[in-house]
């Protein structure tokens, strides 16, 4: 091949990637706008599922809240087969609706794991609670190890036990607060 031959395809190729760029200059505009969008959808979407569970969380307590006030439906919620009164299933519909409103909390992102754990430690210190904690721990059993409720549920398994083992008063400085 000649010097004008290689100098011919070399326009060419010059010529060539000139006219990509171009191109991809040209389409930059769109593309940026394109990207912005699906971010904007992302976080119309997450927005959704955020409200979708608020929504969900003020229906769970709605419903414990009716099966509180009448006995009847606390029947239908009563998973310790009759083994508790009336009295003490709605004291046990109570204490899992103010553990599950600290769940959602921290699951919405407004208490860290930190405050969860300091929260759960001063309900700990109720007779009441720890008497649900003890009995529903067949039901947290059935949790998938890997979700985050099961993980909480874990570290507050671990939290009594330090709390039952401490030869302190001082409940306020047993066990070591997670990391985030």
């Amino acid at each position: 091949m000649s010097f004008r031959g290689l100098g011919a395809t070399a326009s060419a190729g010059i010529v060539l990637a000139a006219g990509a760029a171009v191109a991809m200059a040209a389409r930059w505009p769109t593309l940026h706008a394109l990207r912005t969008r699906i971010e904007h959808l992302e976080e119309a979407a997450q927005s959704q599922r955020r409200t979708n569970f608020a929504h969900q969380q003020r229906l769970h307590w709605e419903l414990l809240s009716k099966a509180m006030d009448d006995p009847e439906l606390a029947e239908v919620l009563d998973p310790y087969d009759g083994t508790v009164s009336p009295r003490k299933l709605r004291q046990f519909l109570f204490a899992n609706a103010l553990y599950t409103n600290a769940l959602s909390y921290h699951r919405m992102g407004n208490m860290s794991r930190e405050e969860f754990f300091g929260f759960t430690r001063s309900m700990l210190q109720n007779p009441v609670f720890r008497e649900y904690w003890y009995a529903s721990r067949p039901h947290r059993a059935t949790l998938a190890d890997s979700s985050e409720e099961a993980r909480l549920g874990h570290m507050v398994d671990d939290l009594l036990a330090q709390l039952e083992e401490a030869d302190t008063d001082e409940w306020w400085v047993v066990g070591e607060p997670p990391g985030e």
